[in-house]
């Protein structure tokens, strides 16, 4: 369980580290970057890239702790009021200062991002109170104010100013073009081929361990051709792989692994605006039922996952430990009978190739369960950059979705999943479902500004069990983050339960080095 405390965080003295320098990685990922603009897009691969070249003002531990970055300490001044102090002496890779403008900037520029206006819609205003601490207002108490400043990366007020439009899967200055405070730089971006990032020599991070002085993220697709290039050694670092790619690599001396559960839940979205049929719950119910997902995280997965039968994980608040998985074929007939639908019906599928871990095997297994409550399922599967276009469209009546919740809380889950589409407050946005249930609006607003644990939770359990209650998705697992690298690199300590590794941090040791 998280705990949230009102505190002041003073940093301790530290002692420099000093690392070996000259070292190249080369990072095999499914996908590069869909865009250098660190707020065009809400996702993994977007964060991943933030990590690198931006800097946020918070970031989570490997303990699961917040630690300092560019803010220095932060105190509550009352349950609306926060105060942030910032690191001096800090510069962009403009070489421009990093200032309280650059904060009070980005957070009115995320407020404006079509997926990120959601988690920042509690801020009503940033006060700059002097070049280095801002004042952050909020519209009523929160008490997640933290967990949301870890999606804060500063950007280069004075670079971007009048060319900072956020063009979502298009052509934009700041989609091009990169000026943060990270530890890498951008020097050369050919997309869909290579991203190649370059140490920043004024980094601020004297403490450090990190001795990557180039980093270069090449784009694999496949999961066979990504594995090869680790295994003959051109790539140094790989992830994403298939269950039984890690089986295959369980046997190679050279070859280090690295893997644990997260809480990013997969899951089906089925679209009651598209089709009536998925108006009726018995329906939606019947489609739970006939997917069997301990099946899946055994036969597809080979154990790397964890079969959900809700969306919260247990870490997380609204976990309720009695709602599990429920395959119950016979049940799923039944209710497929009662509702009228006995001879079936046809749905269109869409899910990504390469953005979830087997995750076209798993959409073609649904496909096959499903058929044995007659609904037959016409599958469409695509890179994911294609496929979140074709998502943001809603263009078929089952879409698969991954979601790591942000905060690190189930109302994230909830706000952006469950909640009433609305553009303005960019509620809903990757509401998939159709579904619009005015009490659990109400509760989600609730557990945004309720500041007792205990009636928190309480409220978080409810949503749960209403959408549980309402089959409005379908849940299948909790996805296991693995990574694989030459036994060179110890890529152990930069990884996280958000799956965004900190690659500033990361050690490679040379041939005659020691692990």
């Amino acid at each position: 369980m998280l705990r949230y405390f009102t505190l002041l965080v003073c940093l301790c003295w530290l002692v420099p580290v000093q690392a070996a320098t000259g070292q190249t990685l080369r990072l095999a990922l499914d996908a590069d970057p869909v865009s250098l603009d660190p707020h065009e897009q809400l996702s993994e691969g977007a964060l991943q890239y933030s990590h690198m070249v931006f800097d946020p003002l918070v970031r989570w531990n490997t303990a699961g702790q917040i630690e300092p970055r560019l803010v220095q300490s932060w105190q509550i001044l009352d349950s609306r009021t926060w105060r942030l102090q910032l690191r001096e002496g800090v510069k962009f890779h403009s070489g421009n200062d990093f200032t309280a403008n650059d904060v009070a900037y980005t957070i009115a520029r995320l407020q404006e991002s079509t997926d990120f206006k959601a988690l920042f819609g509690v801020i009503d205003h940033v006060t700059v109170e002097n070049p280095y601490s801002v004042t952050i207002h909020t519209r009523h108490s929160y008490p997640l104010m933290l967990n949301i400043l870890a999606f804060v990366f500063p950007i280069d007020s004075e670079y971007y100013q009048g060319r900072d439009e956020i063009t979502k899967f298009g052509r934009s200055f700041a989609s091009a073009n990169a000026s943060g405070t990270g530890p890498f730089m951008v020097t050369e971006r050919l997309p869909g081929q290579k991203l190649t990032l370059t140490r920043n020599a004024d980094y601020w991070d004297q403490y450090s361990p990190g001795n990557i002085d180039q980093l270069e993220w090449i784009p694999i697709r496949s999961d066979s051709t990504r594995l090869a290039a680790l295994m003959t050694g051109d790539v140094d670092v790989i992830a994403s792989l298939s269950p039984i790619d890690i089986q295959r690599l369980q046997r190679k001396p050279n070859i280090h692994l690295a893997s644990l559960i997260s809480s990013r839940i997969i899951m089906l979205q089925l679209n009651q605006s598209r089709r009536k049929e998925l108006q009726d719950w018995r329906v939606r119910r019947a489609i739970n039922l006939a997917i069997n997902q301990e099946l899946i995280v055994k036969k597809i997965l080979r154990g790397y996952g964890e079969a959900a039968g809700q969306v919260s994980a247990s870490q997380f608040l609204g976990h309720v430990d009695a709602l599990v998985p429920e395959y119950d074929l016979a049940e799923a007939k039944r209710l497929m009978k009662e509702a009228g639908y006995e001879q079936g019906f046809s749905l269109s599928f869409m899910a990504p190739n390469n953005r979830y871990m087997s995750d076209e095997q798993i959409a073609q297994a649904v496909v096959g369960m499903l058929d044995k409550i007659n609904i037959k399922v016409a599958l469409k599967t695509l890179p994911k950059a294609q496929y979140f276009q074709q998502f943001d469209e809603r263009a078929a009546d089952i879409m698969m979705l991954g979601w790591q919740s942000d905060t690190l809380d189930s109302n994230n889950i909830f706000e952006f999943l469950f909640a009433c589409q609305n553009p303005s407050t960019g509620r809903g946005v990757y509401n998939a479902n159709g579904y619009c249930n005015k009490q659990v609006d109400d509760d989600i607003d609730s557990a945004n500004r309720e500041m007792n644990p205990e009636r928190r939770i309480r409220i978080l359990q409810r949503i749960e069990r209403k959408i549980k209650q309402d089959a409005v998705i379908v849940p299948l697992h909790w996805q296991a983050i693995v990574w694989a690298s030459d036994t060179h690199v110890d890529i152990d300590p930069v990884l996280n339960f958000q799956n965004f590794p900190y690659v500033g941090d990361l050690v490679r040791h040379s041939e005659a080095g020691t692990q």
